[in-house]
């Protein structure tokens, strides 16, 4: 799904098995702002979000679950310049990233506000769980378990002044 100035809403709904050969295998944001409730995004692939990539855009996720996702940077879930997304009881698990930010990546100011949301068995080189270039995401209730880097930050990896809440 390619949503361009778009804030489409989404709801008992699976993505899953798709590739991109840029960007997104899942769902692709661009100036978007959708909302997406009981949303399963699995088995996708891309170079950059296998899941989902977020361009200047503030998704909504409720009830998520983002799984099983491959790509070189943002197995799960790839944000860039993107101010607020909100995920709220989302699962991101078992995505995988050859570069970093198995389950997350998170970059040029992109400040997502996560909210009981659970990272895990994501692997990647660095940032296994999530990886945070010049961003600044804010975690309440957040569970980061089980994530692997082969480099630096299994769960975590902070760089170029990201400041984490």
């Amino acid at each position: 799904m390619y949503n361009s100035s778009s804030s489409p809403t989404l709801t008992d709904v699976t993505i899953g098995g798709n590739t991109a050969t840029v960007r997104a295998g899942g769902i692709y944001n661009s100036s978007s702002s959708p909302a997406l409730t009981d949303v399963t995004i699995s088995e996708n692939t891309a170079d950059y979000g296998g899941g989902m990539y977020n361009s200047s855009s503030s998704p909504t996720l409720t009830y998520v679950t983002i799984s099983e996702n491959t790509a070189d940077y943002g197995g799960g879930m790839y944000n860039y310049n993107s101010s607020s997304p909100t995920l709220t009881n989302v699962i991101i698990s078992g995505n995988t990233a050859t570069g970093s930010g198995g389950g997350m990546y998170n970059s040029s100011s992109s400040s997502p506000t996560l909210t009981y949301v659970t990272i895990s068995e994501n692997t990647a080189d660095y940032g296994g769980g999530m990886y945070n270039y010049s961003s600044s995401p804010t975690l309440t209730n957040v569970i980061i378990s089980g994530n692997t880097a082969t480099g630096s930050g299994g769960g975590m990896y902070n760089s170029s002044s990201s400041s984490p809440t």
